[in-house]
């Protein structure tokens, strides 16, 4: 099972295993003060997909379709994000304010098409 928390909300026990999915590391916290398995920055959007992207609502679908051609290139990426979430909840860290258009929510979907098998 795969579950999004914003970075700034208190770790809980039924988080499960968290991994940090931003390029950047969040504002404003320090890393000895997060909470997590691992960071994975490579299974985030490239630094030019997310300037381009802006978290501009009207540019979502676009957005997903070309991060999923970028984890489709990348699947070692998160490859620990799946070994993880096949054998448990898997809590998804990320830093956007915005909480429905985000790198987080899309990498949710994508990991749940390979682990679903309608994405291959």
């Amino acid at each position: 099972m795969l579950v999004l928390k914003r970075v700034y909300d208190p770790p809980e026990e039924a988080d499960g295993t968290r991994f940090l999915v931003e390029r950047l590391w969040p504002r404003g916290i320090k890393k000895t003060d997060l909470p997590m398995e691992d960071w994975l920055k490579d299974a985030a959007p490239s630094t030019e997909l997310r300037h381009w992207f802006g978290h501009e609502p009207a540019k979502w679908d676009e957005f997903k379709r070309r991060y999923f051609a970028e984890l489709d290139q990348h699947r070692d990426a998160i490859q620990p994000l799946i070994n993880r979430a096949r054998r448990g909840r898997v809590t998804l860290l990320y830093s956007a304010r915005d909480l429905e258009h985000n790198n987080a929510v899309a990498l949710k979907e994508y990991v749940q098409q390979l682990l679903s098998g309608s994405r291959h």
